[in-house]
């Protein structure tokens, strides 16, 4: 088959001109039992909202449309196997390390990742041995993870199964994936890379390497980010040398048996526009990108940063799509330049954490909308610039982990207000969405530090989530003698 093919949205098409009669789910048959539905998403969208029949395959177990699909994906990412995944990223993130990891075994990690990599820590038993990133002081975030860290770890944790890796992070930093990757291979142990923002490195020009091109061993790839995908659907990707049906089966543990055929299709189509025309997209992403930057670092007291920050190791690489500002020398946090300007410019940004807020750029914004956030920022300085004094700069605070994330999120607990929890072991997650990263995890220790950071995010307007205490007012701290180390 060509890229230029699209099987399974061709075979949706199929269904919907053959008018069968619906004796099957769902029961809104077609959009017909539902009017408000249909006259909210339109009657071509509920036409084609279907259940699996033999004309469109099955995602659990596919033998036609859905296989051909997932055959042209693995093609056009240069995989050996790609699988279509409707549970988001978080889903294939799952099936990466579920099928890489029994309980007890270890898997060597940055602490910066998604809060989906700790659940799946919790799912499996398997015992996290992070590598703390090296930080940007002036912009305040975590970077990426240096090799001599990576080397060192492995000397302490022979036995680990597998490294994981954020290529590239949310605000657009790469580490060398293709030398960790050899690292690994040669001690080893597998390579799994969370991919969620690096779509557009299979598909643009002069873009940081890809876990596939590296060697690495499983990738998690968010099309609904920048490859144009409907929102929660992805892909899981497969080097050679890992047993694909065994991993299908891993998927269909926690995956759904009635997939939407919305999002299905939406990979398929999106795969096929990204492999006919993805250079010319992301160049001109690219130049949205600089264009931007280049104006608003002209604004004054702005950082729009890019790949300046390369250093060839914590920076090995920088995602040049990536609109990340760094806000402090206007004396605002990130989150509030961002609900300023969602609340005054209507303008929505992808997130605000204390020191920086990402405008996610692709191929479906204009040059106008770029001149309104530019435009926006320059009045947000002229009427809320102030001294920097008493903002926390930092994102990143080093855990100490007592316990792992499983024994600590099924241990015995009990409910503390925040101000007194110091000292005590978290059983909860607690985390800034976006973009997910935990502040806490099951099974670290809370410090005064972390106590100040989560009453300062609170009180910037960061929307914090994860403990059962929805304000964050107490967290759930572990009994004394309900875990081991």
């Amino acid at each position: 088959m060509q890229q230029d093919q699209a099987p399974l949205y061709e075979a949706l098409e199929a269904v919907r001109n053959a008018r069968l009669v619906p004796l099957d789910v769902p029961g809104h048959k077609r959009g017909r039992g539902n009017k408000a539905l249909t006259e909210f998403l339109g009657e071509q969208c509920l036409s084609v909202d279907v259940n699996s029949m033999k004309p469109l395959d099955n995602l659990c177990h596919p033998i036609s449309v859905i296989k051909e699909a997932e055959s042209l994906a693995a093609e056009a990412f240069g995989a050996a196997a790609a699988f279509f995944m409707v549970g988001g990223t978080t889903s294939a993130v799952q099936a990466m390390l579920l099928s890489t990891l029994k309980a007890g075994e270890k898997v060597i990690l940055p602490r910066n990742v998604h809060q989906s990599v700790i659940n799946s820590l919790v799912l499996c038993g398997a015992i996290p041995v992070y590598v703390s990133p090296q930080t940007d002081k002036r912009l305040g975030i975590a970077l990426g993870m240096a090799v001599a860290d990576i080397k060192d770890a492995i000397a302490e944790n022979p036995s680990a199964k597998a490294i994981l890796i954020n290529n590239p992070t949310y605000y657009g930093v790469c580490s060398d994936v293709a030398q960790i990757t050899k690292l690994a291979h040669a001690h080893g142990m597998r390579v799994l890379v969370d991919e969620a923002h690096g779509t557009h490195f299979y598909f643009g020009k002069a873009m940081p390497v890809t876990a596939m091109a590296a060697g690495a061993d499983m990738a998690a790839v968010s099309l609904h980010k920048s490859g144009g995908s409907l929102t929660q659907s992805s892909m899981l990707l497969c080097g050679g040398n890992i047993n694909a049906d065994y991993v299908r089966q891993v998927i269909n543990l926690t995956q759904t048996t009635s997939a939407s055929y919305l999002l299905l299709a939406s990979l398929d189509i999106s795969r096929r526009n990204l492999a006919m025309n993805g250079i010319e997209i992301f160049e001109k992403v690219k130049r949205f990108a600089q264009y931007a930057r280049d104006e608003i670092n002209q604004i004054g007291d702005y950082y729009a940063f890019s790949s300046e920050l390369i250093n060839g190791d914590s920076v090995f690489d920088f995602d040049v799509t990536k609109l990340s500002v760094n806000t402090l020398d206007i004396g605002l946090a990130g989150i509030e330049v961002y609900d300023i300007l969602r609340d005054q410019y209507d303008i929505q940004a992808e997130f605000g954490d204390l020191g920086n807020f990402l405008a996610y750029l692709s191929v479906g914004d204009k040059n106008k909308h770029i001149e309104r956030l530019i435009s926006a920022l320059c009045d947000i300085r002229r009427r809320y610039k102030r001294e920097r004094s008493g903002l926390m700069e930092t994102e990143y605070l080093k855990p100490e982990v007592v316990t792992t994330p499983q024994k600590a999120f099924y241990a015995a607990k009990r409910s503390v207000r925040l101000e007194s929890c110091a000292g005590g072991i978290c059983g909860e997650f607690v985390m800034s969405y976006p973009p997910g990263i935990p502040i806490l995890a099951p099974g670290e220790r809370v410090t005064p530090a972390l106590i100040e950071y989560i009453r300062y995010a609170r009180q910037k307007g960061c929307m914090l989530t994860g403990p059962e205490s929805m304000d964050v007012s107490r967290l759930n701290i572990l009994e004394e003698g309900s875990y081991d180390g």
